[in-house]
C-alpha cells in the first residue's frame, strides 16, 4: 500500500476510535489526528505528482 493509503486507513481508525469514545477531550484529540493524517496524505500526494510531472518535463 502508499503512504497516502494508510494515511487515510489511519485517519478512518482514528474517527472510529472518536465516535466510540466516552471521553469528549479524547474524543476531540482523536478527530484532530484524523484531520491531520488526511492533511498529510494530501501533501504526500500533491509532492508525489509534482516530483512526476518534473520528471516527465525533464524527459
Amino acid at each position: 500500500m502508499g503512504i497516502a493509503k494508510d494515511l487515510k486507513k489511519q485517519a478512518k481508525t482514528a474517527e472510529q476510535a472518536a465516535v466510540r469514545t466516552a471521553d469528549e477531550f479524547a474524543a476531540e484529540q482523536m478527530k484532530s489526528l484524523a484531520q491531520a493524517f488526511r492533511a498529510q496524505a494530501e501533501v504526500v500526494k500533491r509532492n508525489k505528482k509534482k516530483k512526476k510531472d518534473e520528471l516527465h518535463r525533464k524527459s
